[in-house]
């Protein structure tokens, strides 16, 4: 019997150890498995945060980043890559390691959707190997309303010959798109992401997905690396990352620009600072001498005879000052020839009258703006010329016109000009440019951009206003210049929508675009925009859906501005006053039959706002805490 059992009792064992063993294997292999997928999400109390998923194809070694938020799809599986002179690192991946940490700031700026902001982000850093020992590192960051990756590369790799990132969208999201143009200008239209024609579109592109609304965007793009577009085929949810340049120079390590989804509800991707959080920190050490404000801007008010009359500025600034608004902007022609228009004189420096009109203009307690084109500020010269000349004469701003390339030569000389402008105490308005991608938190003194399709365009539609807050000005200050009550038919909106878009949309240097005699025929609207500041405490939408309409409010101190603005038919607005407790008198101007009218009402915070409002149309309110013997918001 010994011999029986002794031999069961070996089978036995024998037969634990291999279950022992396979058990083993199998949790081996299905941890091996696991290895291949990481997820990136930030830690508690953040509710309804996006969550990132990045995997690796054991077959071909390719990678691929999903989005979801609260278990819905915002981004289906989309490829990630890059390729090099030197290596492909879009294919033939082999995992090596992953780092985690958590990244926490706090910041201010000098202007945008709230001046105090706050980053909480949790990153993972994947590094993987290619052909070769070809190394390329995947940093992922994920915030309470945002998801963004970027390359990180070693020297050695060679020029970038491309990325093969691309974003993924369910097919039939509706999408919310602008045809790519050098100046970033085209019109925004509603497709889905599956029927938008095929072709180029704008970055700031926003799609309502699942799992909320998404909206695409770059941060810290500079002149280590190239702009990019999304390119589009008809028929499929892909929108692939393409380079303004063939071929990047990359001498030395890299570590290219943020990709990013901002994703959460219309609210939240609204008053996002996604893209501001995850650019580098200022490099302005002395921020003090930068001052959003109000512009009276000329261009559209007197076009080329007003550029070049010292007597027609002077009547300008006259009015700016009488208005309490703090800057007046001198656009093209000032330092041109006389009988050559767009022929730079020579003598600018001893023949112009800016020197007399900033005098005259200081006295009045008005700064100056002035127009340039980049022609005449692209080499170190022409620069050493310019800004300590203007700086001399006492000019607080410039306007840089028609750079008009996201390419790495003109991205180089955006990291020549930021830091001398800086250097001379000029604040800048880009035009024909690139849009914010960051560059507001690292070079405060930029106050706004224009990238958009603005008030001097004669193509605009309502749907287009309607859909500029939830998709270009979300990555940052847009100089659209609104005001331009003088633009009868030139402009879908009414006047009080166009009121309206004064607070509707963001700009660190807001420059309105009417002329005095339009406003002195609008009182209404004038003593409205006497009130309006160009920084803000907070930002929030009210009530919104693109295309259709756009409420935001914003608040100085402890006040509510309120702009809204309309596609469609008229109708009675409604929205929820979510300004907080207590009581609020409510200052709105709307349109009338007979032009605008004002209306007062005391509501309480969270109760709702009725406005009456024209087809494309819209209104403009003030809001403060009321209490007995408080009968206007106005100061």
């Amino acid at each position: 019997m010994a011999v029986p059992i002794r031999t069961a009792l070996y089978a036995l064992c024998a037969g634990l150890v291999a279950a022992l063993l396979t058990s083993g294997s199998a949790q081996a292999g299905q941890s091996s498995r696991q290895e291949r997928a990481w997820t990136v999400r930030v830690a508690a109390p953040a509710a309804h945060a996006p969550r990132a998923r990045v995997t690796l194809d054991d077959a071909t070694g390719t990678l691929g980043l999903t989005v979801s938020r609260d278990g819905r799809t915002v981004l289906e599986p989309s490829p990630l890559g890059i390729v090099t002179e030197g290596a492909d690192l879009s294919q033939g991946l082999r995992f090596l390691h992953r780092e985690d940490r958590t990244v926490k700031e706090r910041y201010r700026t000098a202007s945008g959707k709230r001046l105090e902001r706050t980053v909480r982000m949790r990153e993972t850093r994947l590094s993987f190997a290619g052909a070769a020992g070809a190394r390329v590192d995947l940093v992922v960051r994920a915030s309470a309303d945002g998801v963004a990756y970027r390359y990180v590369l070693p020297a050695g790799h060679g020029d970038v010959l491309g990325e093969t990132s691309a974003f993924r969208l369910p097919a039939d999201a509706d999408a919310w798109l602008s045809t790519y143009r050098v100046d970033n200008e085209g019109q925004f239209a509603q497709y889905t992401a599956a029927t938008a024609p095929t072709g180029a579109y704008s970055e700031q592109a926003l799609f309502a997905t699942p799992g909320g609304y998404a909206l695409l965007a770059e941060s810290d793009l500079a002149g280590g690396y190239s702009g990019a577009r999304l390119a589009h085929t008809q028929g499929s949810g892909a929108y692939r990352v393409q380079l303004a340049d063939e071929r990047v120079d990359a001498d030395g390590a890299l570590a290219t620009t943020w990709r990013a989804v901002v994703a959460g509800d219309l609210a939240t991707v609204t008053r996002s600072t996604f893209t501001d959080d995850l650019a580098p920190a200022a490099k302005v050490a002395d921020p003090s001498w930068i001052r959003p404000g109000t512009v009276l801007w000329t261009w559209l008010a007197g076009g080329r005879t007003a550029g070049q009359s010292l007597a027609a500025q002077q009547a300008y600034v006259d009015y700016a000052a009488e208005r309490g608004w703090p800057y007046e902007a001198v656009d093209s022609g000032w330092y041109f020839k006389k009988d050559q228009w767009d022929v730079t004189d020579p003598d600018w420096q001893t023949t112009s009258w800016m020197p007399q009109l900033v005098q005259y203009a200081r006295a009045k307690g008005v700064g100056i703006v002035v127009w340039i084109h980049q022609r005449d500020l692209d080499t170190p010269e022409e620069r050493a010329r310019w800004l300590p000349t203007l700086e001399r004469w006492g000019v607080k701003g410039v306007k840089i016109d028609f750079m008009n390339s996201e390419a790495q030569s003109m991205l180089r000389w955006y990291d020549a000009i930021l830091p001398e402008t800086a250097a001379h105490h000029l604040m800048v308005d880009f035009h024909g440019s690139t849009v914010p991608k960051g560059i507001q938190r690292t070079w405060p003194h930029v106050m706004t951009l224009e990238g958009v399709g603005g008030e001097e365009k004669r193509t605009n539609t309502a749907a287009h206003l309607t859909t500029l807050p939830f998709t270009r000005n979300v990555v940052g200050s847009m100089d659209f210049t609104p005001g331009g009550f003088q633009r009868v038919g030139l402009r879908p909106d009414t006047d009080a929508a166009e009121l309206g878009l004064t607070v509707a949309y963001e700009s660190g240097l807001q420059m309105f675009a009417g002329t005095p005699e339009s406003y002195d025929a609008r009182p209404l609207a004038r003593a409205f925009m006497e009130q309006v500041p160009a920084a803000w405490d907070d930002t929030r939408l009210l009530a919104g859906r693109p295309g259709q309409e756009a409420v935001l409010a914003r608040r100085s101190g402890d006040r509510w501005f309120l702009g809204g603005v309309y596609a469609g038919a008229a109708r009675t607005a409604a929205m929820p006053l979510a300004l907080g407790p207590g009581r609020w008198l409510v200052e709105t101007v709307r349109d009338g039959a007979d032009g605008l009218v004002q209306d007062r009402r005391v509501l309480r915070g969270g109760a709702t706002l009725s406005v009456d409002v024209l087809a494309d149309g819209g209104f403009a309110a003030l809001a403060c805490p009321w209490r007995p013997g408080v009968a206007t918001c106005h100061r």
